[in-house]
């Protein structure tokens, strides 16, 4: 019998050179593929996060409209009045000026809706204005009495391509439907150019650069650009090239914190995958490999696993984004092309992902290459290093992250040197949290006195025991745990200036018809008594169809509040009257006789500095009465949407002040969501009573946003605690073999697993709230009242509470069964 020997290590090496790394490499190859089903949750895990920033970066790319949505390929744009009699005069100084220029004129109409719709003439093949326009199909209006239009009103008024469009009188014939890339929610119809006879507003687009470089991007002063006609205003499209954060960025940090979380799940299951193989790792040793090949082993199956789930990760992920995108365009209103990408996101995205996996794969790797070759070949784990060890550089990461957090500027950062010192402080936290895990695992279990039934203390000794992966199990839950909380905390800070009240503006069961423009000041001119009967009679009709509930007549008496301080902060929203029918509506009874203001926003009635204006508010020529400092009270019963009446004004300060309340509209409750049908014959009603209407938004209100983010991170919390919890309890099978042998009950193993599990929920719940307190503290040290303020308290105790909770209730049903007969464990 004869040996072929294909290779010889070098000469003075140890290790047995690059003969044997190649055949350790080989042999974990072939141990990866037999083994991708243990692995499937690690590779899993990879895939998802690579697929999701790439599907993230091309949402946070995509989802801004471009800088120069408004100015298509033009550099500035000069908005003039329609009604300015020198129009044609200052038209022609601007080309004399700038040379060429385009022009588009907008006259307003009216198509029931709260948003602005326009008869539009602009030329198809303008110099500047092509990429604001763009022909679906048909064709483009080319002489008198012909249009085309938006799908959004072809729809509303039932009018297909050839078909017939009555406005004012007159007839047009529809040629066909056009868009605006930059913006799909603009409605108008357009006309011919010069086809416009009494343009309400005129836009000049042209070539120009402001001449005074202290003005920034978007500048609405007129001085800025030289020969600008009298009452024009001048805008300019941002054409600054300094450093700053991209959307991309943005989500590669994410990406990175997401990473991270990843990382710390698959220390886990690489640390089974090296005990699995420890009587192989450990044959192989006796063989002659060193540490350094044994290491390799796990190091090479870790790059295994992270080429191919960034590989999959982002064949899946482009596959997602492609799909999405027609989506994404519905509900940003703007084009996308599907190639516009960040590839050097993504390319760093996979990069991560296989970087992660070899790091995550180390780390075990490392552990079991010092397991003595008796300990391996009888399957006995190293004895876990002492928890002391941790504690200290933990302590240094969390301060070095609560440090970068508190000078990374806050809510007033600008992005640079401020965002790193951010993403530093958070890492910082991350890690810090991380090293103090497997302490935490030891004072629970220490702290589990003779008292503490048998079962729970077998659980914690198990958690001890394999600390390695209970560590990394913790570390996981408290991260998802520490971000739920840090986007409630996040999110709370929108929503708590009362003034600027932001979220939902009605509920999918309301709907408001407006008399007047719902803004105070407006220049609409209130219905006559007949008008108003008339809308009226049509709009019961209406709500009789829907089942209404209810339908609230809305008054206002031309009023509106701000506050003086640092500057005029106007009060956002509309501010009814309080009648008797609205007290009644919202079953409100007892208030104070001398408010001047009801508001329902969190607050309000501390806001120093609040002023009561009135008057003629719509004539800039007049300046309002100011009555400083009213009354306000809080009533919790007032709705919370934004454009209902969360804040009305009493009917005793409308006595006082001398106001006249006019109808400003009526505020329709029905007792189920108003279909997409229903909707539009309310703006058919509304557009041909000349008034308009308005509807549920897609804009979310904190309780969404905290509910979501809690969702969220109890689902993965509770993932990654049965991943866990498996892994752990699939260690200890023959221990379970053993107690099982000696009488133990399903009861007992049931609580065994539940003890794990709760275990792990507590004290992830604990660390990543305590992590995501101190995070927030430290980064908005100079406004906690505005940050903490306004957190949802419920969401937190329903994290601290809930997942423990359900972590012990899961693993408590999901145990019990019959372990199976003792088997020979076989070599790999």
């Amino acid at each position: 019998m004869s040996v072929t020997i294909t290779g010889r290590p070098a000469a003075g090496t140890t290790n047995g050179g690059v003969p044997a790394r190649r055949a350790v490499i080989r042999w974990a190859l072939r141990m990866f593929r037999r083994e991708w089903r243990q692995q499937v949750l690690v590779l899993g895990m990879l895939i998802l996060a690579v697929a999701a920033t790439v599907v993230g970066a091309g949402v946070a790319t995509n989802t801004p409209p471009p800088s120069t949505a408004g100015f298509g390929a033009a550099t500035a744009s000069v908005t003039m009045p329609g009604s300015e009699p020198h129009l044609a005069a200052d038209i022609a100084s601007l080309h004399r000026t700038y040379g060429t220029v385009d022009v588009i004129e907008n006259q307003a109409i009216n198509t029931g809706s709260s948003q602005q719709a326009y008869l539009r003439a602009q030329d198809p093949n303008g110099a500047y204005g092509q990429p604001l326009l763009r022909l679906d199909s048909g064709s483009y209006p080319a002489g008198a009495g012909q249009i085309a239009m938006t799908q959004a009103l072809a729809t509303l008024y039932g009018i297909h391509t050839g078909g017939t469009w009555h406005q004012d009188g007159r007839s047009y014939r529809v040629t066909g439907i056009v868009e605006n890339p930059a913006n799909l929610l603009e409605e108008f119809v357009l006309v011919a150019p010069g086809r416009l006879a009494a343009p309400t507003q005129v836009t000049v687009l042209l070539d120009a650069q402001p001449a005074d470089s202290g003005y920034g991007p978007h500048s609405h002063a007129s001085a800025a650009l030289p020969g600008l006609p009298q009452g024009a205003v001048a805008a300019f499209a941002d054409q600054s090239t300094s450093a700053s954060i991209t959307p991309a960025a943005i989500v590669l940090v994410i990406s990175v914190l997401g990473m991270v979380f990843v990382g710390l799940v698959s220390v886990a299951g690489f640390t089974v995958m090296a005990q699995r193989r420890l009587r192989a790792l450990g044959m192989i040793t006796a063989l002659g490999a060193t540490e350094r090949n044994v290491r390799l082993v796990m190091t090479a199956n870790g790059a295994f696993v992270g080429v191919v789930a960034a590989l999959t990760g982002a064949i899946a992920g482009l596959g997602a984004w492609f799909a999405y995108v027609p989506s994404l365009q519905a509900s940003t209103g703007h084009r996308i092309s599907a190639l516009n990408l960040p590839w050097w996101a993504i390319a760093l995205a996979m990069l991560l992902a296989v970087l992660t996996s070899i790091l995550a794969a180390r780390r075990p790797a490392r552990n079991i290459s010092r397991v003595p070759v008796v300990a391996a070949l009888a399957g006995r784990p190293a004895e876990p290093k002492a928890v002391h060890r941790s504690v200290l550089p933990g302590l240094l990461f969390l301060a070095g992250g609560i440090s970068c957090l508190c000078f990374s500027g806050g809510w007033g950062g600008n992005g640079g040197k401020d965002t790193l010192l951010l993403l530093g402080g958070l890492i910082g936290v991350i890690v810090g949290i991380f090293k103090f895990a497997p302490v935490c695992i030891a004072v629970l279990s220490a702290a589990a006195g003779s008292r503490v039934p048998v079962a729970v203390r077998v659980a914690l000794r198990d958690l001890v025991r394999y600390r390695a992966r209970s560590g990394a199990a913790l570390a996981a839950v408290s991260f998802a745990t520490f971000l739920a909380m840090l986007i409630c905390i996040v999110a709370s800070v929108r929503f708590s200036n009362v003034l600027d009240y932001t979220g939902e503006n009605l509920t999918t069961s309301q709907l408001v018809f407006y008399t007047t423009d719902h803004s105070p000041g407006s220049s609409r001119q209130a219905f006559t008594e007949i008008q108003a009967a008339s809308l009226k009679q049509q709009m019961n009709g209406w709500a009789s169809s829907v089942h209404a509930t209810s339908v609230l007549q809305l008054d206002e008496a031309g009023a509106t509040l701000q506050q003086n301080r640092d500057g005029n902060n106007n009060f956002s929203g509309p501010l009814y009257v309080a009648t008797p029918q609205l007290l009644a509506q919202y079953q409100i009874t007892n208030v104070n006789p001398d408010a001047d203001i009801l508001s329902m926003r969190p607050g309000f009635s501390s806001e120093p500095s609040m002023q009561l204006l009135y008057g003629d508010l719509g004539n800039p020529d007049q300046a309002p009465t100011i009555a400083s400092n009213p009354v306000i009270e809080e009533v919790s019963d007032l709705p919370s949407g934004t454009s209902a009446p969360n804040t009305v004004i009493s009917e005793h300060a409308v006595a006082t002040y001398h106001l006249h309340e006019h109808l400003s509209g009526w505020l329709i409750t029905t007792a189920s969501p108003l279909t997409a049908e229903q909707i539009s014959q309310a703006r058919a009603i509304a557009a041909q009573a000349g008034v308009s209407m308005e509807s549920k938004s897609g804009e979310l209100g904190l309780g969404q946003i905290a509910d979501s983010a809690t969702v969220l991170g109890l689902v993965i919390a509770l993932g990654v605690l049965a991943m866990s919890v498996g892994l752990i309890r699939s260690e200890t099978d023959r221990d379970l073999r053993t107690l099982t042998a000696t009488g133990a009950s399903s009861t007992t193993r049931r609580t065994i697993t539940a003890a794990t599990a709760g275990a792990l929920g507590l004290l992830g719940a604990a660390l990543g709230a305590a992590g995501a307190m101190a995070a927030g503290i430290a980064w908005a040290h100079s406004s906690l009242t505005a940050t903490f303020g306004n957190v949802p308290l419920l969401d937190y105790l329903l994290l601290l509470a809930v997942l423990p909770a359900a972590a012990a209730a899961g693993g408590w049903l999901l145990a019990g069964r019959d372990p199976a007969r003792i088997a020979r464990q076989p070599l790999e």
